[in-house]
């Protein structure tokens, strides 16, 4: 063959292209398991984080089986829907990212520490650079936040990127969604100021929108599941009084 004219050079091109589509093809098959695992194992991790556990990536899976008991999703109403229940990655209430879709119903986890219940939701909202999100841990109660947990694609490191050190995730331990039975979700507001008749957290000191974003995902993520938390609110109360 004559390697000088044109049809040996574009022969020899299209060989070497079929070549590497198939070299980049076997490798992303090959990384794509690990990479789904790792996503898996992250969401795990921030689940952990928001009942108080940090767990390395090693421990996260044993530690996430062992903790979370139960898993469903539930309708606005605050119903479950049957046939969702599973703890396993593959189940329903692991799978749905709240950000692209709730059609099929909102996420809750069951977790159990120290003998008591605890309910972790997820939260969805905007920082000042892009997607922010979380899950708040909430006692048997369906008031009292039990832990939390934030996280960001590009918040403004030492500012708004603050949101996900224990500093300020930590704020929100103890703080109530319910007041005299009404939802009223906990405010993010700036250092020193104060809102009557809510809980409130100090904001991250000069990441301003970055906390107005988490005020307003509280608000509106956790608004979602405001008649699944009464529902679990009125049932404390009235086992409580029953008592």
């Amino acid at each position: 063959m004559n390697t000088e004219n044109n049809g040996y050079t574009i022969l020899y091109a299209s060989i070497m292209v079929i070549i590497v589509a198939i070299g980049l093809a076997f490798t992303h098959q090959s990384l794509s398991k690990q990479q789904t695992k790792n996503v898996e194992i992250d969401k795990m991790q921030q689940i952990l984080r928001s009942l108080r556990i940090d767990a390395d990536a090693k421990e996260a899976e044993e530690k996430y089986n062992e903790i979370i008991k139960n898993a469903y999703l539930i309708r606005p109403d605050g119903s479950k829907i049957e046939g969702s229940e599973g703890t396993k990655t593959t189940d329903p209430a692991f799978t749905i990212d709240i950000a692209k879709d709730k059609s099929k119903g909102l996420p809750v986890f069951e977790a159990e520490i120290d003998g008591s219940k605890k309910y972790v939701i997820p939260m969805a909202g905007k920082g000042l650079w892009g997607p922010i999100w979380g899950y708040l841990a909430i006692n048997e109660d369906g008031s009292t936040v039990y832990g939390a947990d934030f996280s960001h694609a590009g918040e403004t490191p030492g500012l708004g990127a603050e949101i996900a050190l224990p500093p300020f995730r930590n704020r929100f331990q103890g703080k109530q969604l319910i007041k005299d039975g009404e939802f009223k979700s906990i405010a993010v507001v700036k250092a020193g100021q104060t809102v009557e008749g809510q809980d409130y957290v100090d904001g991250i000191s000069g990441g301003t929108i970055t906390s107005k974003g988490v005020n307003a995902m509280l608000l509106n993520s956790v608004g979602e599941y405001k008649n699944f938390l009464l529902k679990l609110n009125a049932a404390h109360k009235n086992e409580s009084e029953g008592q």
